[in-house]
């Protein structure tokens, strides 16, 4: 079913050169892109929504072809609907796992770079990277996409342990903003989301 859901990569399509990031807090994380799709130099919409729901309380950001990680973000959510149904809530890990799976299986026809955060009642707030390849890495914070390049140091060198919820969305928002400037793949707005205990809450950030 996957395999018939998921096409090769064609010439034009709408890419998401872009710029992605999550990062855990103490109650639990925080998730943000920027809003520019592009077909090649031309700026296919510029208020995309890269954060992508998966369940109550776990999202995705996308990179990459915008087809291919809409296509895998749409078996995932099927296959963690079923679970949700027969098991309770899934945790954020079983949602990395499948993506981490359907991307490595299909590496050769995929262009896919996709971020898994969100908060279980077991871990509480996590991210997992899933890079091109489908490779799965947890880590405190990731970034990704083409705008991510520009970044590192700033995140590397920023980035400390236990933070709050306001110290995160700063440095989120900050990071993002940096990247922007620089990316020409990146731009528009900026568009977080907050994934805790207490369900969702999504904030917008123009004129970046």
């Amino acid at each position: 079913m996957i395999d018939n859901h998921i096409q090769r990569l064609k010439e034009g399509e709408v890419d998401l050169g872009t710029s992605i990031m999550a990062v855990a807090y103490d109650e639990g994380v925080i998730i943000g892109a920027d809003s520019r799709t592009t077909m090649g130099s031309y700026i296919a919409n510029r208020v995309t929504d890269k954060l992508t729901h998966i369940t109550d309380r776990i999202y995705c950001c996308r990179s990459g072809s915008a087809a291919d990680t809409q296509a895998v973000a749409d078996a995932v959510t099927h296959h963690l609907s079923l679970v949700d149904v027969l098991h309770g809530p899934p945790e954020v890990s079983t949602a990395a796992h499948l993506f981490s799976e359907i991307v490595y299986q299909n590496k050769d026809r995929l262009s896919a770079g996709i971020i898994v955060a969100g908060w279980d009642k077991r871990n509480g707030g996590t991210v997992y990277n899933v890079p091109l390849g489908g490779g799965l890495f947890q880590q405190p914070w990731a970034i990704g996409g083409s705008g991510s390049t520009y970044i590192y140091g700033y995140c590397d060198s920023t980035y400390r342990p236990g933070w709050n919820r306001q110290q995160t969305v700063e440095f989120v928002t900050n990071a993002l903003a940096l990247a922007m400037r620089r990316d020409g793949s990146s731009g528009g707005t900026i568009r977080l989301a907050d994934i805790s205990e207490h369900g969702v809450e999504r904030h917008f950030i123009p004129g970046v």
